[in-house]
């Protein structure tokens, strides 16, 4: 992921309404704006600057169906977060995690 991206996700994720409308989206995939408006404490207007950041960060797609848009939770840049961000400096905690488990096993063993 290019930092430029990273920086725009970021960004993205930072603001506590964008999540919760990443949120909302998780628990219930393809909703519209009038459907997600219902959840947030805030104008039409001000949810719809929420989700096009959220599509310019690729973290939600859209699709017409008839005069309907549906929005859409595109994980994939979650997952390269985690992968980036995350798991490399997680792998080490749980490997020591594991091999303590293994010793305390052996200990009770013998």
């Amino acid at each position: 992921m290019p930092m430029k991206d990273a920086d725009i996700l970021f960004k993205a994720l930072a603001d506590p309404s964008r999540r919760k409308l990443l949120d909302l989206l998780h628990a219930n995939d393809g909703q519209n704006l009038g459907r997600l408006c219902r959840h947030l404490d805030m104008t039409r207007q001000a949810v719809t600057k929420h989700l096009v950041l959220l599509e310019e960060a690729n973290l939600v797609a859209t699709v017409r169906r008839g005069r309907e848009k549906l929005h859409y939770l595109n994980p994939v840049p979650l997952h390269e977060i985690y992968e980036r961000w995350i798991e490399k400096y997680e792998r080490d905690r749980l490997q020591a995690l594991s091999d303590l488990k293994k010793n305390l096993e052996v200990k009770k063993k013998g």
